[in-house]
């Protein structure tokens, strides 16, 4: 038998505080079978590397039934005493312990460490792998006396198979380090991962992800003993390799492959807000790394995608867009290498390779550093200084987290605690600052009651929007001195409230007192420092006739654009017809909408303040004529706004994916199923959408195909629609939805809702934010003026008409002077 074997660390890959383990994916028997056996092992050795795949995702509710399948095949075609059987149990066994069914999990890793003896010998290295993954699970049981002759025995055994200079054995080096680690061995585990370090350093190279694996592991060894200092030191010099691997890796493969690698090292950056706010909150340099990790961090896959290199490719030269292509594939050559081991490569061979590899990257990377701006600003290094220097006067960013607490003292199986929130604020000049805001169940039930009532005109909010702001909001002002104007990056469910309307210890709504802008991320402030010219005039779209077809001939006022940029999207069937009217909004089964008057109403007010402005309304609204738009320099879109809660599959029967941790207690992104895109649940209704026909398409603009749209160089998005600020929550990477879908089209501000509003006042609220715009008031300043006029107008006082919209990315004036590129 010919295997495979694939190196896995839990911990080892985030923060280094437990085993690696191996999954074998199968290779082929070596006899002949009859076709159909044959057909049937080809299965076995398929559901095997996809169970390798979910494993690395995580997915082990999905890998497990493709695990017992494969099983089972391997039992029937080759009976019970065979090796690929033997490995077989042994995945299973891995999924079982990552779910912590260990008294599952433990009898099958005994089976298939006793087959492999017998059939293979005492001294093979699957048996050494056998070992060491049953000592891994005694290690997360906290049976550490039955843990270490097993360790040592796997690592002796490789020492004897593979030779002292090997990777195999940094890695038994620094599992047997972990063991004495957890039991408080300090002196020993700090042998042992100086060790494991230095092999790994001289065999592998300074970068691998293995070395930061052995530097984060020291951290916790020095942060257990209560060294904060030396552990921030160590977790500065992991987390550096860890981001220069993190550049690799998300520029190759599709966003689910990129959430996947990214939740591998999702440990380490709770791991570092944990050493700062619990062990180390008067330590500078751990405020700072706390901080840069999770500015470089937080957004990062929408990051990557808006960087997508077909965006990049259109603004570079030929010449460049040869080197373009040549960096990507050196990175994917790297990627490779750094997360497939040695293969057939001798140590030498490997350093070699990735050595050689790095240096052409660094060459490529300079030549279209000096070549193009616009790559310059996306490929420097995310550095507070940078960020700070972008921060205006008078102005500070709030950047929230909802994070895992760790502590590396605790049992393992105890180390990590429930999620809490913090909040990290950085001004022009100003030192760190950052505080614990408490754990999120009790901020997040507030946030849910405080949405409902927001949604209502007719209950006072006040009382609930005051609790909230004294869990959320008031810790923070102790942090702000005098400071009044906020750029607020949220996370997780804060996305979904608006500041605005939380109430201070005077009973005033903070709109009251503060200027808020919402950013995903801090890094957003580099972004926002480089400006695509308009290649269009504003364009308005409103009141589409929902009930006949739209006109196909839509595109008329819109032929000077290139070609559309075409989504491939899913048709959501036509539910009962549940009408809803004078509200900009859909549920799941109101799939069909009456028309919205106060649409038509607004369009006829903002046009003459936008002269050269193309509006498109009644049956010219059509989504065929959204989809040709080529950057305009306003886009505003006043119609029904959807986003559906629950999404059901197009595949019958297919039942909805789980995405666990890759390692116990560490919060992942949502769970969505395989085939299901968010981007598909959220969108705008446009003409000819009852009927489903609008043009040559359905009526439905879906976020997905929102996110192809060009609308770089567009300077303000203004969806006058409801819910359009709605989306899946993935912690750390913003709200899957249309807010998401502008970011990647390219969109510099956005002005997008967070419930179903009101038509009249929506109307009424979009004039004046025009009147102010338009005289030169900031994007977000003009939303705050208005605000604070509704505030005082008895007819729409209450939050519910005035809080709704929030302004999203660069709050400053509109350019009306720069012309068309």
């Amino acid at each position: 038998m010919a295997s495979t074997l694939l190196s896995l660390g839990l911990f080892a890959a985030s923060i280094g505080v437990s085993a690696s383990v191996v999954l074998p994916v199968l290779g082929q028997e070596g006899r002949s079978f009859s076709a159909e056996k044959e057909t049937a092992l080809k299965e076995a050795a398929r559901l095997n590397q996809q169970v390798g795949q979910l494993y690395q995702q995580g997915k082990f509710n999905e890998a497990i039934p493709l695990a017992e399948q494969a099983l089972s095949i391997h039992k029937r075609i080759l009976g019970e005493n065979h090796p690929d059987v033997a490995a077989s149990l042994n995945n299973l066994a891995l999924l079982y312990q990552n779910q912590g069914r260990y008294a599952e999990a433990e009898p099958l890793f005994k089976q298939s460490l006793e087959l492999n003896k017998r059939l293979l010998g005492e001294n093979h290295p699957d048996v050494a792998t056998g070992l060491n993954n049953l000592a891994g699970l005694y290690q997360n049981q906290g049976r550490y006396a039955e843990a270490e002759p097993l360790f040592k025995q796997s690592l002796e055994l490789n020492k004897r198979l593979l030779g002292e200079n090997h990777p195999d054995v940094a890695t038994g080096l620094n599992n047997l380090a972990g063991l004495y680690q957890n039991q408080g061995r300090y002196g020993e585990a700090e042998l042992l991962y100086k060790q494991s370090l230095k092999l790994r350093k001289r065999l592998l190279g300074e970068n691998h992800s293995l070395v930061s694996t052995s530097l984060n592991s020291m951290a916790l060894l020095y942060w257990s003993q209560g060294n904060a200092g030396d552990a921030t030191d160590l977790f500065t010099q992991g987390l550096q390799i860890e981001e220069r691997n993190l550049d690799i890796s998300l520029t190759v493969g599709a966003e689910a492959q990129k959430k996947s690698y990214l939740a591998t090292i999702a440990g380490t950056t709770d791991a570092t807000i944990s050493l700062h706010l619990q062990s180390a909150n008067n330590n500078p340099n751990a405020a700072r790394l706390a901080l840069t990790t999770l500015l470089r961090r937080k957004g990062r896959i929408l990051n990557a995608l808006t960087d997508g290199t077909q965006r990049l490719r259109q603004n570079l030269t030929p010449a460049d867009q040869k080197r373009f292509d040549d960096l990507a594939a050196v990175r994917t050559q790297l990627a490779t290498l750094y997360y497939s081991g040695l293969g057939k490569l001798t140590p030498e061979q490997y350093k070699d390779r990735i050595t050689q590899l790095q240096q052409q990257a660094t060459q490529l990377e300079a030549d279209l550093n000096n070549r193009s701006a616009e790559f310059r600003t996306q490929s420097q290094p995310i550095t507070l200084e940078a960020i700070q220097k972008q921060i205006p006067a008078d102005t500070a960013l709030v950047d929230l987290i909802r994070y895992q607490p760790f502590n590396p003292k605790a049992k393992q199986s105890e180390q990590w605690g429930k999620p809490r929130y913090a909040a990290y604020t950085l001004t022009p000049q100003g030192t760190i600052q950052a505080i614990d805001l408490g754990e999120a169940d009790a901020i997040d039930q507030l946030v849910a009651k405080f949405r409902r009532l927001l949604q209502s005109s007719n209950i006072d909010p006040k009382p609930v929007a005051r609790q909230l702001d004294a869990l959320l909001m008031q810790p923070i002002r102790t942090k702000l001195g005098n400071t009044r104007q906020l750029l607020i990056s949220p996370d997780s469910q804060l996305n979904l409230i608006p500041f605005a309307a939380l109430v201070d210890e005077q009973n005033r709504y903070l709109v009251e007192s503060y200027a808020i802008t919402y950013l995903t991320t801090g890094r957003d402030l580099l972004r926002l420092q480089t400006h695509s010219p308009s290649r269009q005039p504003p364009i308005i779209v409103a009141n589409p006739d929902y009930d006949r077809p739209g006109d196909p001939n839509s595109t008329a006022q819109l032929r000077s654009s290139n070609s559309p940029i075409v989504a491939q999207k899913s048709i959501q069937p036509i539910s009962p017809s549940q009408r809803r009217s004078g509200q900009r909004s859909t549920d799941l089964a109101t799939l069909k909408f009456d028309s919205l008057p106060g649409t038509a109403a607004e369009a006829k007010a903002i046009s003459p303040k936008l002269p050269d402005a193309i509006v498109l309304t009644g049956s010219q609204a059509t989504e065929n004529a959204l989809q040709q738009i080529q950057s305009p320099r306003i886009l505003h879109i006043a119609t029904h706004g959807f986003f559906l809660q629950d999404f059901p599959s197009l595949t019958p029967n297919k039942t909805r994916a789980s995405a666990l941790p890759l390692f116990e207690g560490t919060s992942t992104a949502p769970a969505i199923g395989l085939g299901e895109n968010p981007l598909l649940r959220a969108g705008l209704a446009l003409a000819g959408f009852n009927p489903r026909k609008s043009g040559t398409e359905d009526g439905i603009l879906t976020a997905l195909e929102v996110s192809n749209l060009n609308l770089r160089g567009t300077q303000l998005v203004v969806l006058s629609a409801c819910e359009t600020g709605l989306g899946d929550i993935a912690n750390g990477e913003s709200v899957y939805g249309l807010r998401r879908a502008l970011t990647l089209a390219g969109a510099e501000t956005q002005l997008i809702s967070l419930w179903k509003v009101s038509d009249d006042g929506t109307k009424d609220l979009m004039v004046k934010y025009y009147d102010r715009l338009l005289n030169g008031t900031g994007r977000s300043d003009a939303l705050l003026l208005t605000q604070r006029e509704f505030l005082n107008d008895s007819q729409y006082r209450h939050p519910y008409y005035w809080a709704s919209f929030i302004p999203s990315r660069d709050w400053r004036p509109l350019n009306l002077t720069m012309g068309l590129g």
